[in-house]
Formats: structure tokens, sequence, C-alpha cells
């Protein structure tokens, strides 16, 4: 019940904001709406110092993913590449779906055979996945140093903010429900931390393969033992969000089902083929990316980048170069 009570608040502090809509991301990959990058950097700010307090006094420990260099660099060009097309990620997709976007469902469901075939397939292509420089943080660098830790993260942290105020005042909107969002993220991800509650990251791609492997009966390999136990808890929350969405769009009375967004319809037209395609096409690749990198936004970039994680840091680079460039050549034709 508490993993569903966390993916509960997830989707809400999401839908707050807006995080989760088609619209609002697809309309960061055409630069157009930085709601989404400026509620991460205030959430990768805050968080890094909430988790490094954390650690430092005991209440939480490091769960920081490897430098996994091609899979980090390859995965996260492959997950903005479907994050820009689909216009979600692994984590806003069950509560788009909750609010009736159905192409959010469309997405799952690329996502399902991508989380399938990667478990058949990953023996054949570990090897292309490396080298493996292990897990490197701004801590471990320091070795031991913990005076200069506490001074870096505290200057990092204030980049990271200031960062996100700046594109701010560029975008010049009034609307600070991004801030909001981005400072109860990092709450949230520093209570899912803390070893009395669940003593993990906030995380959401395994759960594709977890369910795919379920459902056709692959589970005899080694990489289902590894995502069993991630996979299981990240269901649990991601219907926790599913729920949030579902709920909290019904009591504000915006309940919708619906397959073609504005953004979409703009730019692409309003085939309902053409949406359903890529939708698929989308969601297969940002599990198939997701995976290879070894996380998504919320359990790679946010948790990771709230650790200051050489391999979550890198793997946000990527994911936005992919963003954007697919968010320029995907989107550049404004159909009447």
């Amino acid at each position: 019940m508490t993993i569903f009570f966390l993916g509960f608040l997830f989707g809400a502090i999401l839908q707050y904001a807006k995080l989760n809509r088609f619209d609002t991301i697809s309309g960061l990959a055409m630069l157009k709406n930085f709601a989404v990058i400026k509620a991460i950097l205030v959430a990768i700010g805050v968080g890094a110092i909430l988790i490094s307090i954390e650690i430092g006094l005991g209440f939480a420990s490091y769960h920081t993913k490897p430098l996994i260099l091609s899979g980090i660099m390859m995965g996260g060009l492959i997950f903005g590449t479907g994050m820009a097309i689909l216009g979600y990620c692994p984590g806003t997709l069950p509560i788009s779906l909750g609010e009736g976007s159905l192409d959010a469902l469309i997405g799952i469901l690329g996502g399902l055979v991508a989380g399938f075939l990667y478990t058949i397939l990953l023996p054949s292509f570990h090897g292309i996945l490396g080298p493996d420089f292990g897990n490197i943080t701004l801590r471990s660098s320091l070795a031991g140093n913990t005076t200069l830790f506490f001074i870096l993260v505290f200057l990092i942290a204030t980049i990271f903010i200031a960062f996100s105020l700046w594109i701010h005042r560029f975008e010049k909107t009034k609307d600070f429900k991004w801030l909001y969002a981005g400072i109860a993220l990092a709450i949230l991800n520093g209570i899912i931390f803390l070893t009395a509650v669940t003593d993990r990251i906030l995380g959401a791609s395994t759960a594709y393969p977890y369910v795919s492997d379920l459902i056709t009966g692959t589970t005899v390999n080694d990489y289902f033992f590894k995502i069993k136990g991630p996979g299981q808890w990240e269901l649990i929350f991601l219907t926790g969000s599913f729920f949030s969405g579902l709920v909290l769009s019904v009591i504000r009375k915006d309940f919708k089902v619906v397959l073609i967004h504005q953004n979409w319809k703009k730019y692409k037209g309003d085939s309902k083929y053409k949406r359903i395609i890529w939708s698929f096409v989308g969601g297969f690749l940002i599990i198939i990316g997701a995976r290879m990198a070894g996380g998504c936004t919320s359990g790679h970039i946010i948790s990771g980048g709230m650790q200051l994680a050489a391999s979550s840091l890198l793997f946000a680079f990527f994911v936005f170069t992919g963003l954007l460039v697919t968010g320029r050549l995907f989107y550049r034709t404004v159909k009447d």
C-alpha cells in the first residue's frame, strides 16, 4: 500500500504542473514549452542537497547506476528520440492513460513489446553496451573529503536551480507550477530513498520488461531474475500513478478519452492511424533506450542526477540531444 500511495503522489505532482501531458513534453522537443526541463533541474538541485544530507546522517544510501558508456550514449539517444515522437516517458504513460489518453495506451503496448524483445535479445548484444566504468559519483571522486563534497553539492545545486530560473525568465511565463512540482519531486524522491521507507530510487521503465516477461512466460533467464524485484515494485508504483490520473481527472472534471492531442494535430495532422503507429514506435523506442541505459527519466535522470552520478548526467545529455534533434526534424512542418 505504501508503494501504491507513493505512485499516486507521483502522478498527482506531475498532473499539477501538466508535466505528464503530450503537449507539454512534445512542446519541449520543439523548444516551445520548458516546464519539464525546468522541473527536472529544480528536482535535481533540491534533491541533491536533500539526498546528500539524508545519506550523510545515515538515513539513506546511494543507489546509483554504473557508467556503461555505449549503453548510456546509444540508449540516451534512442530514448530521447522515442520521447519526442511519443510525447511521454515510461513514468508519465500510465498517468496520462488514467486521464483518458489512448495514445498513452498504445505507447505502453509498444513498451511491452520492446521489453519482451530486449529480454530475449540481450545475450546477443550485451557486449556492445560497455565498457563499464562502474558507479562514479561526486562523492566517490572526492575520496572521503566530506567538507569539499558538501560545498560542491550546494554549489552545483545552486547552479541547477539558477539555470531553471534563467530559462523561466527567458520563456517569459508567469506560471510557477513547474517550480513547486520540481521541489515536490525532490521531496518524494527523498522519502523513497529513506531506509525506513523503501531504500531505493524512484523508477518506471523496469516495469515494462517485467510485465511483458510475466505475460509471455519469459522468466527463466538471468535478466528476469535481475529485474524481478525492481520490476514488481515499479509495477505497483505505476499502478498508483494510473489511478492518480484517473481519480484526479474525474475530480477535476477534465477526464477525456482522446487519441490526437493539439500539438500532434497541428504538426502531424488528424490521421488516427498515423498517431497509433507512431505512438507504438515511440513507446517501443523509449523502453529499448531505457533498458540499454539502465533507467529512464525518473530513475536515471532525476534520481541519479540527485546523487550527482556521472552515468545519469551523461544519460540526460544524450536524452535531450535525441529529444531536441528529433523534435526539430519530426515536427518541422505545420499541417493546415
